[in-house]
């Protein structure tokens, strides 16, 4: 059973999928062991309503190192989802190739520092893109820079807005979520 450490900031919607995903077979041979929050959100209560140990760490410029001391040696994935701190460069290197994130852009496009929700579909309607979509990429210190595992595209039209950018965005997540978890966990 491979162990899953998901770190979140919000309303915990993508640990949901995760842990949905996961009860009903669809991310196999895995379990979420652990829920960390950089402040107090829903994430934390989705958590205790499936009885997934859970901890919140305040933001702040220590998070890393009491991060690191709390995440399981047997920890197999960190997923961040929907988690808005930056985490520094010494916990990424130390986590390597098992840190992932999902981003509501098609990368390198629209990643970086403040890059994140409204402020991303925003950015792409201003831009007029043709596309946009979301990408789960490995997490390295490079904000937004990690190797691309999964992305998938839908085409913007001249009516959309970054609110329904948003809702679509969010559709292709809980898509491709669960299965670039099992592609870095080696499921098939």
């Amino acid at each position: 059973m491979k162990n899953i450490v998901v770190l979140v900031s919000g309303s915990g919607t993508n640990l949901q999928r995760i842990i949905d995903t996961i009860e009903a077979g669809e991310v196999q041979n895995a379990k979420v062991s652990l829920v960390v929050a950089d402040r107090e959100c829903f994430g934390l209560e989705r958590a205790r309503n499936h009885n997934i140990e859970n901890v919140l760490i305040p933001r702040g410029k220590n998070f890393s190192n009491e991060l690191n001391k709390i995440i399981p040696e047997n920890t197999d994935l960190i997923v961040l989802a929907g988690f808005l701190s930056i985490l520094k460069p010494e916990f990424c290197e130390n986590w390597e190739g098992k840190i992932i994130n999902i981003h509501p852009a098609l990368l390198p496009k629209f990643g970086g520092k403040g890059m994140w929700g409204m402020n991303v579909h925003k950015a792409v309607v201003e831009s007029k893109e043709k596309e946009s979509g979301a990408t789960v990429h490995f997490v390295t210190s490079g904000i937004d820079e990690g190797e691309i595992i999964l992305q998938k595209s839908f085409e913007v039209t001249e009516n959309d807005t970054p609110e329904n950018l948003a809702e679509k965005i969010h559709l292709i997540e809980y898509e491709i979520f669960p299965k670039a978890i099992n592609k870095v966990l080696g499921n098939k």
